[in-house]
């Protein structure tokens, strides 16, 4: 993980799982895991979460994004559509490393799996879900 964020190098892993684990981020994290492309939108997230504001969502992707756990991807500004988002968010690669040395991303398939199986999903989350994405993370 980056030194100077909140979850750096002189952070024990206890540390950086407790902060993981934390409800809001751990759902955050389950999400982006779940997610057909694992590059939801912040629409998106805030949509899964709906018993948190959209404002806790924002700021608790910024704290995993300073922690080294999240990315955000952008399109390029040739690729932007209207209508759709052009921000994601997804795991960095230490981030997924350290989900997986510690056991956190057992149940990545059953997210996934569960999150197909979403009937009801409103319009405008379909839609994004089919938004074009960044070709890597």
């Amino acid at each position: 993980m980056e030194a100077g964020s909140g979850v750096g190098d002189d952070t024990t892993p206890r540390e950086v799982i407790h902060f993981i684990t934390q409800q809001t981020r751990f759902s955050l994290i389950s999400d982006i895991l779940a997610h057909p492309q694992q590059l939801p939108s912040m629409y998106e997230l805030e949509e899964l979460n709906p018993s948190v504001s959209d404002a806790t969502v924002y700021k608790h992707i910024q704290k995993l994004i300073d922690a080294g756990i999240v990315t955000e991807v952008a399109l390029d500004d040739d690729q932007h559509r209207q209508g759709y988002p052009w921000k994601f968010y997804g795991l960095t690669e230490d981030g997924r490393e350290f989900l997986e040395t510690h056991n956190l991303l057992a149940a990545e398939e059953t997210l996934q799996q569960i999150y197909d199986t979403i009937a009801d999903k409103p319009e405008k989350i379909v839609k994004y879900e089919n938004a074009p994405r960044p070709d890597a993370v």
